[in-house]
């Protein structure tokens, strides 16, 4: 029988979680396509461990659903449940046994086949850089390998869905890299799902983000979304024989001029309108002596507080 592939490994729809009168959860929905990596971003207590616990099966909606390659999570738990891969941000690890040991009991919890367990293990060693670590009792191996250990299980009987709960949190910069590299690569083959804090890694490593705050989502798109929303309408400009405010909010396509660090000055122009060249030309023709002129790029940290503090 052909395997049945589905556009989307996860659909979402209208989850809605509440506890008593505090709705923790309300009305979110999105879809996640098989390669993409999607990151899940949200301030304590906006819902976003809910919701994750949710997608997993762990909790039931109090409206809504959410389906697993077109399986009811809900009403064929355990196998909408077998088609996912997690690591919560406590590892479930049992450090006194070998990477080998515990990788096969990982195995078998999956109900991988006696006779592909081998093969299991092998690719999920290979994948996340563990094949020398094989013999290695788990509690002596360093931070970032246990937490490959904890990945591998995740993947262990190649699910079409892999959540990881803040997977970098506690490693070096050296194992922060490593891991992010593994979790690009896991994406080349699976859905991934990351809920972090850390937003730069966000760009490094997602196709898409989404950000819930106060129970609802607040942004969801692209990274070329996020990015743009970093970009806005906005120039830094700095001149060294600075005009008035009073003259330079009168240029063509200008909103509003206000003063910024290092005494430059801060333009907002109009959408689709970008006043570069008139801030130019001004400035030369009234020697207004301009020594940098650049969009204003809202960092990622002040991105996330305008979102959620909007919300």
């Amino acid at each position: 029988m052909n395997k049945v592939i589905f556009e989307n490994t996860i659909e979402a729809s209208n989850l809605t979680k509440s506890f008593g009168k505090n709705i923790a959860v309300n009305d979110v929905s999105f879809q996640l396509k098989k390669g993409e990596v999607l990151g899940f971003l949200g301030p304590n207590g906006a819902g976003k461990s809910t919701t994750m616990r949710m997608l997993t099966g762990n909790l039931a909606p109090t409206n809504g659903d959410v389906r697993i390659c077109g399986i009811d999570i809900i009403s064929e738990p355990k196998k909408a449940k077998a088609l996912i891969g997690y690591l919560p941000e406590m590892r479930p690890l049992y450090k006194e046994f070998t990477v080998n040991e515990y990788l096969t009991i990982a195995a078998r919890f999956h109900k991988v086949p006696s006779s592909k367990i081998k093969k299991a293990l092998e690719e999920a060693k290979e994948k996340c850089g563990l094949s020398h670590m094989s013999k290695r009792l788990i509690e002596n191996l360093s931070n970032g390998y246990q937490q490959r250990v904890g990945i591998a299980q995740a993947i262990i009987h190649n699910p079409e869905i892999v959540i990881l709960d803040e997977p970098t949190v506690g490693l070096d910069p050296i194992q922060i890299r490593e891991i992010r590299k593994l979790i690009r690569d896991i994406g080349q083959q699976h859905s991934v799902i990351i809920s972090t804090h850390i937003l730069p890694e966000v760009e490094m490593v997602c196709d898409r983000v989404q950000i819930i705050d106060n129970g609802q989502l607040v942004f969801h798109g692209s990274i070329e979304d996020l990015k743009e929303q970093r970009r806005g309408n906005k120039l830094l400009v700095g001149f060294s024989k600075a005009p008035a405010l009073s003259r330079l909010k009168k240029i063509k396509g200008v909103d509003k001029v206000e003063n910024a660090e290092n005494g430059m000055f801060r333009f907002h122009f109009k959408e689709k309108y970008l006043p570069a060249e008139e801030i130019v030309n001004l400035s030369v023709k009234e020697g207004w002596g301009l020594y940098h002129i650049n969009m204003d790029i809202t960092s990622l940290e002040e991105t996330f507080v305008n979102l959620t503090q909007t919300s």
